[in-house]
C-alpha cells in the first residue's frame, strides 16, 4: 500500500444501526454500574450517610429521590416531581429523559436505614429509607412553628429557642406563675375588624403556655375569644388543664378545658371555638352597659391533673 493511502470499508446500513444500540447499551449499563457501585460502597460505610443522601438525592429540588426514580439515558437521575418541571429533558447532560426508571436505585433504597433528619435535635431512630420521610412528618423532635399570632412568622425551633424568640423579637410578657389577671380595652367596640393579640407566655410546672386573646367575626357577629396554648406537644398538653373567667355586674362567664398543643395552628384553634367565647353584647353589659368602651377583665388559673 503507497505512502498515505487509506482503506474505506463499507458497513451495512443495519449493522451500523446495531452498533449504535450496542454502543449506547453499553453506556448505559455503565453508568447504572457506577451509579450501583457507588451505592454500594455507600452501604458498606453507612456511618457516612452524607454520600448516601447525595446517591438519593434529586439534582433538581434537591429532596430525597422516592419511586418512580427516573433517570436519562446517560444514567443521571431525578425525582418524579422534577421531571415536568425540566420539560423532560436531563438536567446535567440535557438529552431526553423519555419514560426510562432507575429500578436498581429503587431496589437498593429499600435495603438502607437511615437516621431521622431531626437526630441532632434529639431523634436517636433509625428508619428504613421509604418509612423515613413519613415518620419525619409526625416525629416529637421536629421543629415547632413560632406560635405568635400577630404575623405570619415563619421561625422554627426548640421550645427554648421559641420562648427566646417571643421574647426578644415579638417582645411578648413573659410571667411566671400558674395564676392570671389581664385587663383589656378598646376605646371604640363598634369596630368589627379582625384584631389579634398573644399577651403572655406563662412559665408554670416547669413548662410554657402562650394566652391568647383576640376580636373576630362569627359570621356576621363579632365575638372575643380567650385560649390557651401548651409550648409541646399533644401527649404533654393532656396532662394540665386550665380555667378562664369574665365577668362584672353580678354575671360571670367561666371556661375550663385542656391547653391545646402549639403543633395545633393558632387559627385551628380559634376556628374550633376551643376556649372561651363572649359574644360582644354580653362583653359590653360585662363592661358597664353603656357601649361607649370595652373593659373586659379576665382571669385564670392553670393546673397540672393528678
Amino acid at each position: 500500500m503507497a505512502p498515505g493511502s487509506s482503506i474505506r470499508v463499507e458497513v451495512p446500513e443495519s449493522l451500523s444501526m446495531n452498533m449504535e444500540l450496542s454502543s449506547t447499551k453499553n453506556e448505559m449499563e455503565s453508568a447504572l454500574t457506577g451509579k450501583i457501585s457507588n451505592i454500594s460502597n455507600a452501604q458498606v460505610g453507612l456511618s457516612s450517610t452524607s454520600g448516601v443522601h447525595e446517591l438519593l438525592e434529586c439534582p433538581v429540588c434537591t429532596n430525597s429521590m422516592y419511586p418512580p426514580i427516573h433517570q436519562c439515558p446517560n444514567g443521571h437521575t431525578l425525582c418524579s416531581n422534577c421531571k415536568a418541571r425540566v420539560h423532560n429533558h436531563c438536567p446535567t447532560c440535557r438529552f431526553e429523559l423519555g419514560n426510562i426508571r432507575c429500578l436498581a436505585l429503587e431496589k437498593v433504597a429499600e435495603s438502607l436505614e437511615l437516621p431521622c433528619r431531626f437526630q441532632n435535635l434529639g431523634c436517636p431512630d433509625m428508619f428504613p429509607y421509604y418509612s423515613k420521610l413519613k415518620h419525619e412528618q409526625l416525629c416529637r423532635f421536629r421543629p415547632y412553628n413560632c406560635p405568635y399570632a400577630g404575623s405570619e412568622c415563619l421561625v422554627t425551633g426548640d421550645i427554648p429557642t421559641l420562648v427566646a424568640h417571643l421574647k426578644n423579637d415579638h417582645k411578648v410578657d413573659m410571667h411566671d406563675g400558674c395564676t392570671f389577671n389581664h385587663r383589656y380595652v378598646k376605646s371604640n367596640p363598634q369596630e368589627v375588624e379582625n384584631a389579634t393579640w398573644m399577651l403572655t407566655v406563662f412559665n408554670c410546672f416547669g413548662q410554657h403556655f402562650c394566652l391568647h386573646f383576640e376580636a373576630f367575626l362569627l359570621g356576621i357577629a363579632p365575638v372575643y375569644m380567650a385560649f390557651l396554648r401548651f409550648m409541646g406537644d399533644d401527649n404533654e398538653a393532656k396532662n394540665f388543664s386550665y380555667s378562664l373567667e369574665v365577668g362584672g355586674y353580678g354575671r360571670k362567664l367561666i371556661w375550663q378545658g385542656v391547653p391545646r398543643s402549639i403543633r395545633d395552628s393558632h387559627r385551628k384553634v380559634r376556628d374550633s371555638y376551643d376556649g372561651l367565647v363572649i359574644h360582644r353584647n354580653m362583653a359590653l353589659f360585662f363592661s358597664g352597659g353603656n357601649r361607649q368602651e370595652l373593659k373586659l377583665r379576665v382571669t385564670g388559673r392553670i393546673w397540672r391533673e393528678q
